[in-house]
């Protein structure tokens, strides 16, 4: 029998809690940061039960925390954060996703909107040809296995090295673009051949890459070190570790399950699937990983380097306007471990996001030297049709969600449930009566994607920065996108 969605307790006006005694085995409370507005669309969410499914594991700290993108994942929900004990903690491979290190990032360029929409039908073509796009696409740079193998250990500063970029994008990414410790010998085979010809490709689903305007500044000093002005075009792309990153999931979560099946262990969530931090198995999940993370943040550099040929090409009379600079790069599937307060003394834990990025506040060592004196900025998209934003972290990340926000929107709809509802020639006539110029690999790029399938991005933005997480910095709205 399937149980009622558990209860909830309004902390204040941008949290809920899903008290520690409401499922058995619940070791700490779940927190919900949401509004009555998002609300009434979670009111019987699966995605709900999976906070609570969280607070049962091992080792977790503080609390199971969603942010209020959050909507129903493999295990954990996506928009979840949980930070565990290094000794007595596990480490999910739910907890961080399928699609390891999927990550935004932001490019600007010297350009602005009015130039831009004049020549914006050759620029979305032009960029679709650089970026090959759409399910399974395999276009990309073909690897030799040395490559692949450098590939997996040096992340994006091997594409930088190779050519494929400048010396200056890697200092405004998150880890530089390459995390360690990774293992590439982690890497199977079978996964190994899955990326062989996908680096350098968006994929499907909800990757994108997005021509944008900046509409509106709200903390003018911090924009201006991040190089944005009203007015000026950006560049956003939202992809990850592709069919390498699926497959090393896959194949932890299997032997993840085959292990705690031999060890009698059952979980109140089999996707939960989990092994000790501290254990071989945990440390060698960790580590391989970190090496799918590190194919993702190439993926995304050698994208960047098509997006700037494309700016090149049909700009080629505007100079070095038309170059392309990283503003940042940010991860919102990943596991790191971390320094945090926990009851009232710092102490370094596993922090796992799913659909959820870093938003840690000024001061912090770990942000580039020049955004140290604002705090971390953070990427987030929202559907083709409406806005995109720039937040910047702030302390109460750190005191309420391991230094958290969300990671976008956040579907309200399922792809499936959004294909019914939307039809292609209305999504696009929509969105061309907006000025917005829309090009996709497939028909269904655009159904399951429709603007319709997403929360209200606005008031996501407003919840996490009510509760005290992030602040607004700039919003950027679409002039033309590339889907899968």
């Amino acid at each position: 029998m399937a149980l009622s969605p558990p209860k909830l307790v309004e902390l204040d006006a941008f949290r809920w809690e899903i008290p520690a005694g409401e499922r058995p085995g619940m070791r700490v409370p779940g927190i919900l940061f949401s509004s009555p507005l998002l609300m009434k669309e979670l009111s019987s969410d699966p995605a709900l039960e999976q906070i609570a499914n969280v607070a049962t594991l091992p080792g977790i700290q503080g609390g199971s925390y969603a942010m209020p993108d959050i909507h129903f994942g493999y295990g954990f929900p996506v928009g979840g954060v949980a930070a565990f004990d290094l000794t007595e903690g596990i480490v999910s491979p739910g907890g961080i996703g399928y699609d390891i290190n999927c990550g935004v990032r932001l490019l600007r360029s010297g350009l602005d909107s009015r130039e831009v929409r004049a020549r914006l039908k050759p620029l979305v073509e032009a960029l679709f040809r650089e970026v090959p796009s759409g399910v399974g696409s395999k276009a990309g740079l073909a690897l030799s296995g040395n490559q692949m193998q450098e590939v997996l250990a040096g992340g994006a500063r091997w594409a930088v090295e190779l050519g494929y970029g400048r010396p200056e994008d890697l200092l405004f990414q998150e880890e530089g673009g390459c995390m360690s410790p990774a293992d590439p010998s982690g890497v199977s085979p079978d996964a190994r051949k899955r990326g062989m010809r996908q680096l350098g490709t968006l994929g499907s689903g909800n990757h994108f890459l997005e021509v944008q305007v900046v509409d509106e500044l709200f903390d003018a000093p911090f924009a201006e070190a991040l190089g944005l002005r009203t007015g000026q075009v950006v560049v956003m792309l939202h992809t990850g570790s592709r069919g390498l990153g699926h497959q090393v999931a896959t194949e932890f979560i299997a032997q993840m399950d085959a292990e705690l099946h031999r060890q009698g262990t059952t979980l109140v969530d089999r996707q939960l699937s989990c092994a000790p931090i501290a254990s071989e198995e945990g440390q060698r999940y960790l580590r391989t990983m970190a090496a799918a993370a590190n194919f993702a943040w190439a993926n995304r550099q050698l994208i960047t380097e098509g997006t700037r040929r494309a700016f090149r090409a049909i700009f080629s009379d505007a100079g070095e306007r038309a170059e392309l600079s990283v503003v940042y790069d940010i991860a919102h599937n990943i596991a790191k471990e971390e320094e945090h307060r926990v009851d009232g003394r710092t102490r370094r834990v596993l922090v796992h996001r799913k659909g959820a990025t870093r938003a840690f506040p000024a001061g912090r060592e770990e942000l580039p030297t020049q955004y140290r004196t604002f705090g971390q900025p953070v990427l987030i998209p929202g559907d083709m049709g409406t806005a995109s934003y720039v937040l910047a972290g702030l302390p109460g990340s750190m005191e309420r969600s391991f230094g958290s926000s969300c990671h976008g929107a956040g579907r309200r709809l399922s792809r499936h449930a959004a294909a019914r509802e939307f039809r292609y020639e209305e999504v696009t006539r929509t969105l061309s009566a907006r000025g917005i110029i829309v090009r996709s690999a497939t028909r269904e790029g655009v159904t399951q994607e429709a603007p319709g399938a997403y929360k209200n991005v606005e008031e996501v933005v407003r919840v996490a920065e009510g509760a005290g997480l992030t602040r607004r910095v700039a919003r950027l709205v679409p002039l033309g996108v590339i889907k899968g």
